[in-house]
C-alpha cells in the first residue's frame, strides 16, 4: 500500500485592511498633471503659443 500524498501548503490568505480611504490622499487629490506637460515650468510665451495651436480643437482653425 502507499501512503496518501501529503497536502499542498496553501498560500496565506490576503489580510483584509479595515483602513477609510478616504483619509489617503489619491492622485486627483493634488494639482500635479493638471495640463502641464513634463518639464513644462520655464513659463516661455512661445511654448504656450505653440500649445495653444497644437490644441486648438479643428472648428477653431
Amino acid at each position: 500500500m502507499s501512503s496518501p500524498a501529503a497536502p499542498e501548503p496553501r498560500a496565506p490568505k490576503p489580510a483584509l485592511i479595515f483602513d477609510d480611504p478616504l483619509d489617503q490622499q489619491s492622485s486627483d487629490d493634488t494639482d500635479r498633471g493638471w495640463g502641464e506637460r513634463p518639464g513644462d515650468g520655464s513659463g516661455d510665451s512661445a511654448a504656450d503659443l505653440k500649445r495653444f495651436l497644437d490644441e486648438k480643437p479643428p472648428h477653431h482653425c
